[in-house]
């Protein structure tokens, strides 16, 4: 199942295992996929002697990663190949304490402190490019707490089960039986939520207030680019993101990227973590912002599980994301007929109609990969024309099951109280409504600046953006911003990176005019 090449990677990757790990698989003698199971488990287990694997019957197809013959927490309910290969792959490699994507000391302890024995669930698609950051951060929460456990499960491979559950998006994630995410996220964000839900045996004393010269907030192109710049200037420099790569990594294909005419979301945000590498940064992944307070020249930053940091220059990198319409059934729906990705959600409405607001180039981009997989696509322009670049519109236009309306407001995302059935829509001009009937709807509608934590300390414009000047300054001296959450024109991966650039020789400017 496995080519040559392919093993021959593992076994390098394997080559360290300290500990030995069985691949235990329990499978129904008469399921269709047993047999692909067995040749994909063996394969694997030939890379290393520390790897061996077993097979009893079951009544489904399933199995767990034993470390030393005792459970790790981790299932796999299904045949993870495609996109989530490389989640078996980190999930032994980090039973075995190994791996980039472990967390800090910081970070472990909030997850070892989770309140009770807690049984995750995750349900997603093979081919969807935003599963894997899910199923390996649940991993991770499994391997370290042991109290905890995770399953992923192969929607393809249990569509009776997504079925009943009404699933139409992932990845979807459960705990003991409760939805509590949907859609793309990281360990930050899935930490925080079962702190919750569960609540936190963490000490509340207070940490110890940690000093830099510099403090980047935001690990994405912008954040990374100050970061690199200040530390260049030999100064003390801490990132504190969520992930690092931001919003960059659910981005499948870049071509605009000068001197680089091909690259992905993906390969460009551990591009950006490699480089950061390079330097004495202290990059410090799945922090949560929760206030920023001037404390005379200083600023002071208070994250979710209680750190503390000082700095003297405060560049805020934290991008955007993308916007939602606001508009009643929206969340109600959103997994359930309202998505956000059509990458990933796509498959789920083959065959069904969809419709997907927004006509600039990431709806039309949308329509024109739907239409290869959906009987109907309705695109809905709030507009009185397209936004999308001239190639995109033709091809579209060009597409016999893409129809496009323009000045069009979506107004009501309409469901049965299980799904989207509908969506109800205004002409803006002649303000006459109708109710569109369809099964699902992709919200493509652009994006909206991070900056809600720093409202109250720097000025922002009516869409949110943090005004700067010329040299990123904002306005409070000694803060700066760059990138997407700022007021600079284009939203672009290559202008954050020189936005972040300029936002770092600013603060290093004012630092040796002694203006911090």
């Amino acid at each position: 199942m496995l080519d040559s090449s392919i093993k021959d990677q593992l076994r390098s990757i394997f080559a360290d295992l300290h500990e030995t790990y069985v691949l235990d698989a329990y499978v129904a003698a008469e399921h269709e996929s047993r047999e692909e199971l067995l040749a994909f488990l063996a394969d694997v287990a030939s890379t290393s002697d520390k790897i061996d694997f077993r097979v009893q019957v079951g009544e489904a197809l399933t199995f767990s990663l034993l470390k030393n013959e005792e459970p790790t927490g981790i299932t796999f309910r299904g045949i993870p190949g495609g996109h989530e290969f490389s989640s078996l792959l980190l999930a032994i490699l980090n039973s075995d304490g190994k791996g980039k994507n472990l967390p800090d000391a910081f970070v472990e302890g909030r997850i070892k402190a989770l309140k009770g024995s807690i049984h995750l669930t995750s349900y997603i698609s093979l081919t969807c490019t935003n599963c894997p950051d899910v199923v390996q951060a649940l991993n991770v929460i499994a391997i370290v707490n042991p109290v905890i456990s995770h399953e992923m499960v192969d929607g393809g491979l249990n569509e009776d089960e997504v079925k009943r559950l009404g699933i139409q998006a992932v990845p979807t994630v459960y705990a003991d039986g409760e939805l509590i995410h949907v859609g793309r996220g990281d360990l930050g964000e899935l930490l925080s939520k079962l702190e919750s839900k569960y609540g936190s045996d963490r000490s509340t004393a207070e940490a110890p207030v940690r000093e830099y010269d510099v403090i980047v907030i935001g690990g994405g192109p912008a954040g990374a680019s100050s970061a690199i710049y200040s530390a260049r200037k030999g100064l003390k420099v801490a990132v504190l993101a969520e992930r690092v790569g931001g919003q960059v990594k659910e981005t499948v294909g870049i071509e605009n990227l000068i001197s680089t005419p091909l690259t992905t979301g993906e390969q460009l945000a551990a591009d950006l973590k490699a480089h950061m590498q390079d330097y004495p940064i202290d990059i410090l992944e799945h922090r949560t912002v929760e206030k920023v307070e001037l404390l005379e020249s200083k600023k002071k930053i208070s994250l979710k599980g209680g750190e503390v940091f000082t700095t003297l220059a405060l560049i805020i990198a934290t991008g955007a994301s993308w916007r939602k319409l606001n508009i009643p059934g929206e969340t109600e729906y959103t997994g359930r007929g309202v998505a956000y990705c059509p990458h990933c959600d796509g498959p789920f409405y083959k065959g069904k109609h969809v419709a997907v607001i927004g006509g600039g180039n990431s709806g039309i981009e949308a329509a024109i990969d739907l239409a290869g997989i959906c009987s109907k696509v309705t695109v809905f322009e709030f507009m009185e024309e397209l936004k999308a670049d001239g190639v995109l519109q033709d091809k579209a236009r060009s597409l016999g099951n893409i129809s496009i309306h323009v000045n069009a407001q979506t107004t009501e995302v309409i469901g049965n109280g299980e799904k989207v059935i509908g969506l109800r829509v205004k002409d803006r001009a002649t303000e006459e409504e109708r109710v569109v009937d369809l099964d699902g709807v992709f919200v493509q509608i652009g994006l909206t600046a991070n900056s809600t934590v720093f409202k109250d300390l720097v000025k922002t414009n009516r869409i949110g953006e943090i005004e700067i000047d010329t040299h990123c300054r904002t306005s409070v001296p000694g803060i700066y911003a760059a990138g997407d959450v700022g007021t600079v024109a284009y939203k672009q991966i290559i202008i954050a990176m020189g936005e972040g650039a300029k936002a770092a020789l600013t603060a290093f400017d004012d630092r040796i005019r002694g203006l911090l």
